[in-house]
């Protein structure tokens, strides 16, 4: 416990940091960048995406469904304390009964019983906490088998995983390395569409990647409002102006 707190503690004062400088580039590693994502690359088609492919194969699909619910109602947890942290709270009472809902009524979650009864869903994390209070994305990183993030989001990944999710409070080693392990191949099989797409159309899809990434981000931590260009790492806040 005591080397995770330290760990947290050295964690968000990178964060902070890097988040707070100010660069004109929005990939100043890029040759560290490049370099992992082709380590990711050759592991992803040789190990996980077969294994995601064998997955969607041989499971039915009310199994993956499940599985992506059970998984989506933990999200909720960790989603339920950043609104909180936000000050979002009417969102957090929603996101909150709505894990209440789908882990009693849905049995653990494996049945989504809150969206039939028209509770919204949302998704929040701790980069995007981060965001709320003003710290920057900092610079674009490629984290090892992860894939697209930056400084701040790589930090917020840190503290979610670690305190954040229910999976990490598994006393059970074997349950709770089973449990990682599943989420990352339920996770990746919901990409295999998207991965096939990058490789044929990407001239470049390091570039590609980044770039949507960086933009989709911007979208997440904005709430759907556009605030701040993909090459802002300053955490300033400009005019909102309402995406179409």
């Amino acid at each position: 416990m005591r080397s995770k707190f330290f760990s947290l503690i050295a964690i968000l004062a990178m964060t902070l940091m890097t988040g707070c400088a100010s660069t004109s580039n929005k990939d100043p590693l890029e040759g560290l960048n490049r370099g992992i994502y082709k380590f990711n690359d050759v592991a992803d088609k040789a190990v996980f995406k077969p294994v995601a492919g064998a997955y969607k194969a041989v499971a039915p699909t009310p199994v993956q469904t499940g599985i992506n619910n059970f998984f989506g109602n933990l999200r909720t947890f960790m989603t339920t304390i950043n609104q909180v942290l936000q000050f979002k709270f009417n969102k957090a009472a929603e996101s909150a009964t709505r894990f209440v809902v789908n882990s009693t009524v849905g049995i653990a979650g494996f049945i989504d019983v809150a969206s039939k009864t028209g509770l919204p869903q949302y998704k929040e994390d701790f980069g995007q906490t981060l965001d709320y209070w003003g710290v920057g994305n900092g610079p674009y990183l490629m984290l090892p088998v992860f894939g697209p993030s930056t400084i701040r989001d790589a930090g917020g990944l840190f503290v979610d995983s670690s305190y954040l999710d229910p999976i990490a409070y598994v006393d059970n080693v074997p349950v709770r390395n089973t449990l990682y392990g599943s989420l990352f191949i339920s996770t990746r099989a919901s990409y295999l569409p998207g991965s096939d797409l990058l490789d044929e159309a990407a001239l470049d899809p390091y570039t590609f990647m980044r770039d949507a990434y960086l933009q989709r981000r911007e979208n997440q931590v904005a709430d759907g409002v556009t605030t701040k260009s993909v090459n802002d790492f300053e955490g300033e806040d400009p005019a909102p102006t309402q995406q179409k």
